[in-house]
Order: structure tokens, then sequence, then C-alpha cells
């Protein structure tokens, strides 16, 4: 009997991985057909579920509003190069101001993960990045206490941080979310580029095109967007000390 529940497991387990790559492949190339035509896409993710986001409203630099469709996506037509700041907008959800950048006539990077509201004193940390790696993991640490990450403890004992959404095929989001902070505790959270762990000259995690933001106090506190051409297969993104955030942003080997 163990054995049938462990065989079905893991034929369900596939194919909801299965499904999900052929839903980003099919997003994939459908974003390609947009531009071959002069549109440009971009996509709205929930982070705590990784569904579309829809109906939100999502207002560029320069030219009009834009509203989310079934899908979670927006369309404009193809912009010179540049950088083209964004605000997201949707009740029920985090307002934040992003920005995108066009590079050579390509979006460098078109989809964002949003967070719906939290509770108050409360925080999330969201990860996202590109097609590859497939998998990378993020990691949040209360010193002396727990560790979430997908290979370690997804809730803490106490219930206090969960992983809310983990991701193993690329994209993301991976989410992340703390229910109060011991402003007399140390905490550090970290990326690690799974895919690749012994690999520790590797270049892959620097050019995943990956992206850390948290969320509190109604809003978005921080975004750190990882920088090409590192060495390295951790990035140690940032510590909590005494309540506050202290950046570190520095890709190094972990393992």
């Amino acid at each position: 009997m163990k054995k049938v529940t462990l065989l079905f497991v893991l034929i369900f387990g596939f194919t909801i991985y299965a499904f999900s790559q052929i839903d980003k492949m099919r997003d994939e190339m459908d974003d390609a057909d947009a531009e071959a035509v002069g549109l440009f896409t971009l996509r709205f993710i929930n982070a705590e579920n990784g569904d579309p986001v829809t109906d939100a409203t999502i207002t560029i630099r320069d030219f009009k509003t834009f509203t989310t469709d079934m899908e979670g996506k927006v369309r404009f037509e193809i912009q010179p190069d540049g950088v083209y700041p964004f605000k997201f907008e949707k009740e029920g959800f985090i307002s934040e101001n992003n920005k995108f950048e066009i590079i050579a006539e390509t979006i460098f990077k078109n989809r964002f993960a949003v967070s719906p509201v939290i509770e108050m004193g409360a925080i999330r940390i969201v990860l996202d990045w590109d097609k590859k790696p497939a998998d990378l993991d993020a990691h949040f640490i209360k010193e002396g206490d727990y560790h979430i990450s997908y290979r370690e403890m997804k809730v803490s004992d106490d219930g206090s941080a969960k992983l809310d959404r983990d991701d193993r095929d690329g994209y993301g989001p991976e989410t992340i979310t703390i229910k109060d902070i011991d402003e007399k505790a140390e905490y550090n959270y970290y990326v690690k580029d799974f895919s690749n762990k012994d690999a520790k000259n590797s270049k892959a995690l620097s050019k995943s095109k990956a992206m850390v933001k948290i969320y509190g106090e109604g809003k978005l506190l921080n975004i750190w967007q990882l920088s090409e051409k590192q060495k390295g297969n951790t990035w140690m993104v940032f510590a909590i000390q005494n309540g506050k955030i202290v950046p570190t942003d520095e890709v190094k080997n972990y393992y």
C-alpha cells in the first residue's frame, strides 16, 4: 500500500511539474509572437500562489494606464531602449513602484511577482528570476531558532514563519512570510543556486535576473536586483538586526 501511495505522489508531482513547464513555454511563445507584431508584454504573478493577477492597474511612465487580462498580462507598443518605471495597483494587493528595462528592443525581465496584503507586523520576502537556473532556493534563518527553506523547514515550530511557495522549474516566485520579527534576534536571508550547487565558479546565478523584494508596513520596503558577471552559487541578500534591514548583496560560494 505504501509503495502504491508513493508512486501516486510521484506521478502527481511529475504531472504538476509538466503542466507548469508547458504553461511557461506557452507564455514565452505567446510573448514572442506579440513582439513579432510590435508589442511588448508584462506579466504579473501572485507571489503567494503563482496565479496570474487579473484586473490590476499598471501605469507605465510616459504613456497610458493598462489593465491586466485573465492571464495577468498587459501589452503595449514596442518602445525605445531604456529604463521604464511603472506602478502596480490592485485591491487586496500591496501597491508597488518598480521598473523594467528594454535592451536591444527586448524587455530584460517581463515577469513580476506581486504580493497580496499581509498582516500588520508581518513581512513577506519574494524571489523571482528568469528561465534558468531551474531551481533557486530561498533561505530565511532566525539565528539559533529556525531555518526556512524547501530543503530544511517549511514552517517554523511556532508557526511564525513559513515557505508559502516553492518553485523548481524556473521563474519563481519563491515566497516566505514571517508573521512577527523579534527585534532582539538576528535573521539572514539568502538565495542558493541549487541547480549549480557543485559549480563553484559558475556565473549562472548572477545571470539569472534574480530579484528579491521585501514587503512590510503595507508597502514594498526594498528591492534587490542581482547583477551579472559574479561567480558563486549563493547570493547573500540581507540581514535583519535590531529590527532593521541591513543589505549584504554579496555573491559567494556556500556549499
